[in-house]
């Protein structure tokens, strides 16, 4: 039933959670895992001055270890992983894969945010790609 799922990571703990339960999945169906870490372009465009390549190097960095840890947990558990880092906005990103891949479900946890916060950056990003996605989405707390 589930060939291809997918673990958006940002390097948290909270993807932590995710992973678990997309570890659970993917051993039960002998599933790949894919672990996706998208270099927000909004942070990039922000820093566009004298900072940015250096702000982009850092970003690309921290996302490279974000998914080789996910890659490394799914090793431990006996299964094969892919690993890959987007630029863009990050639930149209991960939408954009899932569909490109041929993803069969996308496991993740909703980032912290209150109420509040939400209301003011429109939703979270596991909000919005719940919305989007063409494929089941799980949202592990």
């Amino acid at each position: 039933m589930y060939d291809e799922i997918l673990v958006p990571t940002d390097g948290s703990d909270a993807v932590d959670r995710a992973l678990d339960h997309a570890i659970r999945l993917a051993t039960d169906h002998d599933a790949t895992l894919h672990a996706l870490y998208v270099v927000d372009q909004r942070v990039t465009t922000a820093n566009s001055g004298d900072l940015h390549d250096e702000v982009v190097d850092d970003l690309e960095s921290q996302g490279e270890s974000a998914v080789e840890a996910v890659a490394d947990a799914a090793s431990e558990a006996g299964l094969d992983a892919e690993t890959h880092i987007a630029h863009g906005t990050p639930d149209a990103e991960i939408v954009a894969y899932a569909d490109d891949v041929g993803i069969d479900v996308i496991v993740m946890s909703p980032e912290g945010k209150s109420p509040r916060e939400r209301i003011r950056s429109l939703g979270s990003v596991s909000d919005r790609v719940a919305d989007d996605a063409s494929v089941p989405v799980f949202l592990i707390k």
